[in-house]
């Protein structure tokens, strides 16, 4: 949790540099009673639980890092991205508790009963039966997981850019959505994962053109 607070902090300042439509609140005068917290909604729980599944299988990528010759740069890059993105599940986890929502496992498994209705979500005629935005199919999963060297580093890449674009589009999904993102947790979350993918895709698009990147620690 120390890890996303710290996100949060940064996530307020790049706040102010977001391009997409974000509703605003509206002014209050100081002697109106303001609430301490603004109501969840569906769009709030479907843009966790879908979190979930988009930040598990995006764990499973990274982990393949050390096993498939990846190089030390990249390497780096997906212990960060397994840190992270772990913690953040057991963040969504424990939100979804809190407020009576369904909870998928750590795999991002969930009863399909309850994934019904959830924006954003296609189907797929192979293994996995939905997708969210930017998810690998499971023919680009096989792919990844049958590379090594050169081509894992190349592919890893190429299609991690493409799942945290799907990021970004759930997150404006989420925002577009009414009264969605306005909970003071959701809003501080996506922000942070706006912030946190946006900058690694412009990481992973540099080392794709073979600029040199300092390295991040994870």
């Amino acid at each position: 949790m120390i890890r996303l607070r710290h996100r949060f902090v940064a996530a307020g300042i790049a706040a102010l540099a977001f391009t997409f439509s974000v509703p605003q609140l509206q002014a209050q005068s100081t002697t109106a009673a303001v609430p301490d917290r603004y109501p969840v909604s569906k769009a709030d729980a479907d843009f966790m639980q879908g979190m979930i599944m988009h930040h598990a299988q995006a764990v499973e990528m990274a982990r393949w890092a050390p096993t498939h010759g990846a190089s030390q740069a990249i390497q780096t890059l997906c212990a960060r991205i397994a840190v992270s993105q772990r913690d953040d599940i057991f963040f969504m986890q424990n939100w979804l508790r809190e407020h009576n929502f369904a909870v998928p496992d750590t795999n991002g498994h969930m009863p399909m009963a309850s994934m019904q209705g959830m924006s954003g979500m296609s189907m797929s005629s192979d293994t996995a039966p939905m997708l969210m935005p930017g998810m690998l199919t499971p023919a680009q999963m096989k792919m990844l997981d049958a590379s090594r060297g050169p081509d894992f580093d190349r592919l890893f890449m190429t299609f991690m850019i493409q799942h945290h674009n799907g990021a970004l589009q759930m997150v404006d999904t989420l925002f577009a959505s009414p009264a969605g993102g306005q909970d003071d947790d959701i809003f501080k979350f996506a922000t942070a994962v706006h912030a946190d993918q946006t900058a690694e895709i412009a990481r992973m698009e540099a080392m794709l053109q073979g600029k040199s990147v300092t390295a991040v620690d994870p």
